[in-house]
């Protein structure tokens, strides 16, 4: 199938929100302290942070296409060589930020974007990481995106299904001066998952969160004038408002109208939620 960049457009915000909707909820999180912005969000169980870092593997992830060369949607695919984060959804949005399509107005989807992505790509320093299955201590330097990566590989697959992170995790220790062999590094799989997983990625769960939701704030205020173009109200249901969304040119495809509908109520759904919000602010200020 062939979608023009409207419709592309349109199925990835949905995609990233949607994705975003899933790790970065109160399902997942609860929050510590004040409700304030200096507000801590902690994994509510081992099982949920488990969840959310594999669903966050995945969203870091390039897209693929089984048994073809092109990429599902007719969207494009990073080039060889490109910046890490551009092989995981955050390469899409930065192509609506560069070409708008159902907004104007991407500043603030650039800045979110890039903020994410330079963190993603910065070195993580561990000091004196013990691997006692093959008994070796070193300093680590890996990128946050490698290693969140690799354990989000580790909690979703049984240990036969992780060749290609044995590997990594042989080549990082080759760069460090130790030097093991894919038997041993199958062995280092629980150790680097605690070191990694148990310690690093739940310290930086809150901060995550933070980008992931700054994020969809972003989407948001980017498709909130277009939102305010396609509304219209079409009657009246049980004292409740029957609306539609008028489609811009360029969606015809019933899939990519499907998902323009969807991220339009998306839209809809958070609006009506800040108007409450405001509402008991103004109740609560009078």
């Amino acid at each position: 199938m062939s979608f023009s960049p409207v419709e592309q457009e349109a199925i990835i915000l949905n995609a990233v929100w949607s994705m975003i909707d899933e790790m970065v909820n109160f399902a997942i999180f609860m929050p510590i302290g004040p409700k304030t912005d200096d507000l801590v969000l902690m994994p509510r169980t081992e099982e949920t942070r488990r969840i959310s870092h594999i669903l966050l593997g995945d969203f870091l992830s390039p897209l693929v296409s089984r048994g073809r060369s092109d990429l599902p949607f007719s969207l494009a695919k990073p080039t060889p060589g490109s910046r890490q984060s551009d092989f995981s959804f955050l390469f899409y949005l930065r192509q609506i930020a560069a070409n708008p399509q159902l907004g104007r107005d991407a500043r603030k989807l650039v800045e979110t974007v890039e903020a994410f992505s330079a963190w993603l790509e910065q070195d993580t320093h561990i000091e004196r990481v013990w691997l006692p299955s093959i008994q070796v201590e070193v300093d680590l330097d890996i990128a946050r995106m490698t290693w969140i990566k690799i354990c989000a590989d580790i909690g979703k697959h049984s240990f036969a299904r992780l060749e290609g992170n044995v590997k990594k995790i042989v080549e990082i220790l080759e760069r460090h001066g130790k030097s093991i062999d894919e038997g041993m590094g199958y062995t280092v799989l629980p150790e680097f998952w605690e070191w990694f997983h148990d310690h690093l990625f739940a310290y930086h769960m809150s901060t995550i969160a933070e980008y992931l939701n700054n994020i969809r704030w972003a989407i948001y205020a980017y498709l909130r004038p277009e939102y305010g173009r396609a509304y219209h109200e079409t009657g009246v249901a049980m004292e409740l408002p029957i609306y539609a969304f008028h489609y811009p040119a360029g969606i015809e495809a019933p899939l990519a109208k499907t998902m323009y509908w969807d991220l339009m109520n998306m839209v809809r759904a958070k609006r009506n939620r800040v108007l409450k919000a405001t509402l008991r602010e103004a109740a609560a200020g009078c």
